[in-house]
């Protein structure tokens, strides 16, 4: 007589967060940022008297938040950031014999996420490195983090931009699945500080540095005092050039392009919202019925934190009416759009209210385009 086996149950049984030091108001951020538009409009005011330049428009703290929601960022250097003269994070190179900046970050949100999971170093099969951007191609990020918490087994890098947390997310599921994993560390060390063009008036605002840290298992030696079981993972890709960086290690074979706008942050924003918010909301209505989850269902939804607009309206779409900040917690305001981490913040920060079998949505959606959807229940 033949037995059904049952399908192994993974959980997340810890997360971390890292948070810089340094904060940057939108006041400071606007002060400054107006102090460079003077500067480059006095410079080439004879350009553009006659018609040769366009002159630059100043921003504002209402322009600011009535675009994004965003009132303030962490960042790794504030310093540089707000100098007229280089708008720029001041970040300085490190010896190879020295950790590397996001490894260093990497590590602060690793440990927090292992002390939550109850491990250790000798539990973890596997490190990935999700995020936007790797201060270098090579040796692995995930490598060196692995190297720096004495993890025994393999470690790879990964980039989905704004989605990197949730499919690394969900490749950690598939090798502790597989078993080729016990348990996988997922990292996130966004530095997007240092990829932004801050002298842009209509992005400058957007970003802010953060790392967050994820632990995934199977349920059995699961040893948290709180775990969400991950009941089912969905991604999507679809191309599109509206949001792009075009840096890179080619870019040196064609000096024209070297520091050219396009090797920086930029989006065509309004088509972004446009596009991808029916887009995200769709995925995640077929995702809940997939598992048979009304949307009626979901306690909570920890969107990607990008842009306060587009959550209010995804959440409405997949809820049918507007959603309470209980529903939807926004963490955007306090640390900007942090790229494949906010949502992971925003599920850090506002999941202990929750009750046992409780349902929520981890989700993220940016460059690619990319969505991923995540579907968690309180254990």
């Amino acid at each position: 007589m033949s037995q059904t086996t049952q399908a192994p149950r993974v959980v997340i049984s810890g997360t971390g967060l890292y948070t810089p030091q340094e904060t940057i108001s939108n006041a400071e951020l606007v002060a400054s940022f107006n102090r460079y538009v003077e500067q480059y409009n006095q410079q080439h005011a004879a350009a553009i008297a006659a018609g040769e330049l366009e002159p630059l428009a100043p921003s504002s703290e209402e322009f600011i938040v009535k675009a994004s929601g965003i009132e303030s960022r962490y960042v790794i250097n504030k310093s540089g950031v707000l100098d007229p003269e280089r708008l720029c994070p001041v970040i300085p190179e490190r010896s190879d014999e020295e950790p590397s900046i996001q490894c260093e970050i990497a590590i602060a949100a690793a440990r927090e996420a292992l002390a939550q999971a109850n491990k250790t170093a000798a539990d973890i099969d596997a490190v990935i490195v999700a995020c936007s951007n790797m201060q270098r191609p090579y040796p692995a990020m995930a490598i060196e983090v692995q190297d720096a918490l004495g993890i025994q087994g393999f470690g790879f890098d990964m980039n989905v931009a704004c989605s990197s947390a949730t499919f690394g997310l969900q490749t950690a599921r598939d090798a502790v699945l597989s078993g080729s994993a016990r348990s996988v560390l997922v990292v996130n060390p966004e530095i997007c500080s240092a990829h932004l063009a801050w002298q842009d008036r209509d992005c400058h605002f957007i970003f802010g540095d953060v790392c967050t840290a994820l632990v995934v298992e199977r349920l059995e030696p699961c040893r948290s005092d709180q775990h969400w079981e991950i009941l089912g993972s969905r991604l999507q890709t679809q191309f599109s050039n509206n949001i792009r960086n075009n840096f890179g290690f080619l870019n040196r074979c064609d000096e024209r392009g070297v520091g050219a706008r396009d090797k920086l942050f930029r989006q065509n924003g309004r088509k972004v919202f446009k596009e991808v918010v029916p887009m995200v909301a769709e995925l995640i209505l077929q995702h809940l019925g997939e598992h048979r989850i009304a949307a009626s269902d979901l306690r909570r939804m920890w969107l990607h934190q990008a842009n306060l607009g587009m959550n209010q309206l995804i959440s409405k779409k997949v809820l049918g009416r507007e959603a309470s900040p209980d529903e939807a917690p926004v963490i955007l305001n306090e640390y900007a759009n942090t790229s494949s981490a906010g949502s992971v913040i925003a599920f850090h920060k506002h999941r202990q209210d929750m009750q046992s079998g409780e349902i929520g949505v981890l989700c993220s959606f940016g460059a690619g385009y990319s969505v991923g959807s995540v579907i968690l229940r309180r254990g």
